[in-house]
């Protein structure tokens, strides 16, 4: 049985029922890197949903969570760092006909060369493997961020504090951005030949324990610690962040049906014989200042005093906290994890304190057709009570 979000079936079009309508005969085959990540399982799930897809799921490690049990997905373990490895393991796949790529080596500083070298040599090993393997294959998505338009560690974006960036806004000169490295080798490779379509979501709202800038989780964490301890539910960042609209939220579900919406209504490709870019966007702005509250109140954490801390950083606040978290996880008989597996500290307090504006528009996709839009905080809702059911943070 495919294990499925019920919110799924009833709250989503299905866009891979749209796909076989229009798609012809034939079996659909897909291979997700980065299955066990925030979009890639719930892209499984997506596909799966609907007969006639068979899905190949690619990553270092299954998951252990709350792992996909069905007769048409195959999870193949790969490095895809190790050229031979990677060809291995997908070269025996000759009917593929939609990849989907929604992986990234964080091993390295983000805008150095050597992390835009190795990212690039991670999709170069899996094309190397697979063009010649699948003379079937259609269609190709990548899947970057609004990075996209700004240095991957800090500011240098084109459009100054108050741009809504737009998929035609021009590139960063700042730093090495892997995302544009992943971009020109498509161009490069496929051309016109195999359609190929980026999505660039902006702040993901998910659930996984394989994902290294995991919102929910970190946010998870910290409010399970500050009901244990008793302690307020304080935003620590920059009055702008906690008082404007200052980033985009992208429901992992919404990222994950955009994925199958752009790969399979054969978009047309731009006139410089490019594939498409899409900016993926919840739909509705939202500031911190007005759900914050009501996210302490989902944890449980004392909300009394609602407030942003220019001074308090979750990297000190929770750094002696590990031993707790342990505590939690044996108290409340939660799938053993780590605390770093589903909090990455560092990563909230760059998020609270952005050098600017990340605030992408959705015109785009809305134009080509693309309806599908959440509320933010119905969004943190859901995957909160998603990761409860899988036993990764407790009840209040």
């Amino acid at each position: 049985m495919v294990l499925q979000r019920k919110e799924i079936k009833l709250g989503f079009p299905s866009m891979a029922a749209e796909t076989m309508r229009s798609g012809g005969n034939g079996e659909l085959v897909a291979v997700i890197f980065g299955v066990t990540g925030l979009v890639g399982k719930e892209l499984a799930i997506a596909l799966l949903a609907t007969a006639g897809w068979k899905v190949y799921g690619v990553a270092r490690r299954p998951d252990n969570v709350s792992p996909i049990a069905d007769p048409n997905f195959h999870f193949i373990s790969c490095d895809l760092l190790d050229r031979r490895s990677t060809y291995r393991n997908l070269s025996p796949l000759r009917h593929v006909t939609h990849v989907f790529w929604i992986t990234w080596a964080a091993q390295l500083r983000f805008d150095s060369r050597e992390c835009s070298d190795q990212n690039k040599a991670m999709l170069a090993h899996a094309l190397d493997a697979l063009l010649p393997a699948a003379p079937s294959l259609r269609h190709v998505s990548l899947q970057t961020g609004v990075k996209h338009y700004v240095s991957l560690t800090g500011g240098g974006g084109g459009g100054g504090e108050s741009a809504v960036f737009c998929e035609d806004s021009p590139r960063s000169e700042s730093g090495n951005n892997f995302y544009y490295a992943l971009e020109d080798l498509l161009r490069e490779r496929l051309g016109r030949r195999v359609a190929w379509t980026v999505l660039r979501p902006g702040l993901i709202i998910g659930s996984s324990n394989r994902s290294f800038f995991n919102f929910m989780g970190s946010l998870s964490v910290y409010g399970a610690i500050c009901k244990k301890l008793k302690l307020p539910f304080v935003f620590g960042g920059t009055a702008e962040c906690w008082a404007e609209v200052y980033i985009d939220g992208s429901d992992a579900r919404l990222v994950a049906h955009q994925h199958i919406w752009a790969a399979t209504k054969h978009l047309p490709l731009n006139g410089t014989g490019e594939g498409e870019a899409f900016n993926v966007c919840n739909g509705w702005s939202f500031k911190w200042k007005e759900i914050w509250g009501a996210v302490g109140e989902k944890f449980g954490a004392a909300t009394e005093d609602v407030r942003f801390s220019a001074e308090f950083r979750y990297t000190a606040a929770m750094a002696d906290k590990g031993k707790l978290w342990a505590e939690i996880v044996e108290e409340e008989g939660l799938v053993p994890t780590e605390m770093e597996e589903l909090a990455n500290w560092g990563f909230l307090d760059s998020l609270f304190r952005l050098p600017e504006k990340m605030v992408a528009s959705r015109q785009k996709a809305d134009q080509f057709g693309f309806t599908i839009k959440h509320n933010m905080l119905d969004s943190m809702f859901h995957w909160i009570d998603v990761m409860r059911h899988d036993k990764l943070i407790p009840f209040p």
